[in-house]
């Protein structure tokens, strides 16, 4: 029986969180409704922009991240995931306020990447500004090569690409978003890429596998898939 109860800290966007519920319905095995697991979601679309927060711009997320965890602890989830690769700059300091486990997406991509590619030597990312400039990628990869765009594909292609006035931020999964995540992939299998990381929730509304001669690597699906599965987490 699927009994352990799966907590979301959301709204890093609300679409985003919604497709992370969706990547675990589907990671679950099961026949009927009842063989789910019960998912508890807090879609707190009022945490402020992190990636403005990194880059001093902006006010800190931590707060509102930490009540929204708290909503979660009170409803006795038993782990949680943030579907926000961004928001991992802070899973610390929310960890610390809670006593479930906070599923860390790196760690997770990290593991999957050793356990299916053990071969691969250089991963290409598309992540926000924010996410890169924290550095993320290198600390948790720091034995591979970790390309990211020049600075004007990620200004111009990927960051618009997500914040654009037709960005997916606005509700566009099709069209310029995704002619524009091509572009940015491009370049980074022309810099020795051997896969790439969808380093941001939203990018893979948009970008999918099929697109990319490579593979492309969605953290959010490895979580879902190790929220579902991981026993370690289920209630004794």
């Amino acid at each position: 029986m699927n009994d352990k109860i799966i907590g979301i800290l959301g709204g890093m966007g609300p679409e985003a969180t919604a497709e992370c519920y969706m990547k675990i319905i589907r990671a679950t095995d099961a026949s009927n409704d009842q063989e789910h697991y019960r998912v508890i979601i807090d879609s707190n679309a009022k945490i402020p922009d992190r990636t403005e927060a990194i880059a001093g711009k902006g006010e800190n997320p931590v707060p509102e991240m930490i009540h929204a965890a708290k909503n979660l602890e009170k409803l006795e989830v038993d782990v949680a995931c943030i579907p926000c690769m961004t928001a991992h700059y802070f899973i610390e300091e929310v960890q610390k306020a809670v006593s479930f486990p906070l599923l860390n997406a790196f760690l997770e991509l990290k593991k999957f990447i050793q356990d299916h590619y053990p071969t691969v030597q250089k991963i290409g990312v598309l992540a926000t500004t924010g996410t890169l400039e924290t550095g993320l990628f290198q600390k948790y990869f720091d034995h591979l090569e970790v390309i990211a765009p020049t600075p004007y594909t990620q200004n111009e292609k990927v960051m618009r690409s997500i914040y654009g006035d037709n960005g997916i931020k606005s509700g566009n999964t099709d069209g310029e978003p995704l002619q524009l995540l091509k572009d940015a992939s491009q370049e980074l299998l022309d810099n020795g890429a051997e896969l790439i990381i969808s380093g941001c929730t939203e990018i893979g509304l948009v970008l999918k596998p099929y697109h990319l001669p490579v593979p492309l690597i969605d953290p959010m699906e490895v979580v879902a898939n190790v929220v579902v599965k991981e026993t370690v987490y289920q209630k004794s």
